[in-house]
């Protein structure tokens, strides 16, 4: 978080984006940590082929994110 009057998110995020899980993921070593990131990963690519075939769910997720500028919802799907 950034100090006051620097700009910037002031508030933890209520969720990542895919580029930040896989960022965040390079941090830890362990073969859980392991595990746990490709869990993630594999979330999200699923949740990239949903999108990808529902189409009326990706207009509704395009409209929230309209709606509520001030949240990545979307995570840049």
């Amino acid at each position: 978080m950034s100090k006051v009057g620097r700009g910037g998110r002031r508030t933890a995020p209520y969720a990542f984006t895919e580029q930040g899980v896989a960022m965040l993921s390079s941090v830890p070593n362990s073969d859980r940590a392991v595990l746990v990131n490709v869990a993630i990963m594999r979330a999200f690519v699923k949740v990239r082929e949903i999108m990808a075939t529902h189409k009326d769910l990706a207009h509704k997720i395009e409209a929230l994110e309209r709606k509520y500028p001030d949240h990545e919802i979307g995570g840049g799907w």
